[in-house]
C-alpha cells in the first residue's frame, strides 16, 4: 500500500471537452441555428498505478434560463484513462444544444470507478457526490449557433483521489478547472441559384481543398462548417453540365459566420 501514498504527487488527468457546431461538413439541411456539444476524454500518464477506470454514465449542461440538459449521443461506460495517453482521446458525447450562455457542465459517474496498482490490486474509488449530482464545472460562456468551440478541462488527480481515514477506502472527489474555451474555426454559408440544381461547393486554400458540401435542392443554400480562419477560393460545380462553374472568395474569421453573396449559375 506504500505505493498509494504517492498518489498525491501524480501528474494531471486531462479532460478535453469540445463544444461543436458540427463535427463534419454536412449539407445545409441541418439546423444551423443550433450548436453541437462533443465531449472527448484524454489523460496524461503517471507512475505507481497501472489503471484508472472511470464509470461515465451521463453528461449534462446548464444554460441560463433553461433546465439542465442531458446530452443525447452520450456513450456511457467504463473508460481506462491509461488507454488515453500520448495525445489519444475518446468521444464521450456528441449532442445538439441550443445557442446561449452555458453556465455549468456536469459529468455524472456510476459506482464502478476503481484503480489498479502495479502489483494488480484493484481498489474501488467511492464517488457519492459524482453519482448524485455530477462533477460540476462552472463555465459562464456564450456559445453561438453554428460555431465550433473547444472547451478543455483539467482533472487534477493528485487532489482528487483521497484516502478515507483508516477505513482502507479511497474517495474520488474530482477537482476540475477550465484550461481554455475557444472557437476553433468559422463557417461559410450562402445560396446558389437556380436552387433546383444540386451544386458542389469547394473551399480551396492554395493547392488544397479544405472542405466541401452540396447545395440544398429546395433552397439552393449551402453551409460549410468549422473551417480554419483563412481566405478561401470557393468553386461552385453544378451537376447540370449545361451550366458553367462559378467562383467566389470568402474570408473566414475565427468564431464567425461568413455569408457569401448569392451565386447565379450561367449557361
Amino acid at each position: 500500500m506504500k505505493r498509494l501514498q504517492s498518489l498525491f504527487f501524480i501528474p494531471l488527468f486531462l479532460f478535453f471537452l469540445s463544444l461543436i457546431a458540427s463535427c463534419s461538413h454536412e449539407n445545409v439541411n441541418s439546423n444551423s441555428g443550433d450548436a453541437r456539444l462533443q465531449v472527448a476524454l484524454t489523460d496524461a500518464p503517471f507512475p505507481y498505478v497501472k489503471e484508472v477506470w472511470i464509470d461515465v454514465q451521463q453528461i449534462e449542461i446548464l444554460e441560463d434560463g433553461h433546465d439542465p440538459l442531458i446530452l443525447n449521443g452520450t456513450h456511457p461506460g467504463l473508460y481506462n484513462l491509461f488507454d488515453l495517453t500520448q495525445g489519444k482521446d475518446t468521444l464521450l458525447a456528441d449532442a445538439t444544444i441550443p445557442p446561449g450562455k452555458i453556465s455549468q457542465i456536469r459529468l455524472i459517474l456510476g459506482d464502478n470507478n476503481y484503480l489498479v496498482t502495479l502489483d494488480g490490486t484493484k481498489i474501488p474509488l467511492k464517488t457519492p457526490s459524482a453519482q448524485e449530482s455530477g462533477l460540476k464545472v462552472q463555465i459562464h460562456q456564450d456559445v453561438a449557433g453554428g460555431i465550433l468551440y473547444r472547451l478543455t478541462l483539467d482533472f487534477d488527480a493528485g487532489k482528487s483521489i483521497n484516502k478515507a481515514g483508516n477505513s482502507g477506502q479511497y474517495l474520488l472527489k474530482p477537482v476540475l478547472r477550465i484550461l481554455s474555451l475557444e472557437p476553433s474555426g468559422g463557417n461559410i454559408e450562402g445560396v446558389v441559384m437556380p436552387g433546383s440544381i444540386r451544386t458542389a461547393v469547394y473551399a480551396i486554400a492554395g493547392p488544397d481543398t479544405v472542405a466541401s458540401t452540396f447545395t440544398d435542392t429546395t433552397s439552393g443554400g449551402y453551409l460549410i462548417r468549422d473551417v480554419p480562419a483563412n481566405t478561401y477560393s470557393l468553386s461552385f460545380v453544378p451537376s447540370d453540365t449545361t451550366y458553367q462553374v462559378a467562383a467566389k472568395t470568402a474570408v473566414v474569421t475565427l468564431g464567425q459566420v461568413t455569408v457569401v453573396d448569392t451565386v447565379t449559375l450561367q449557361h
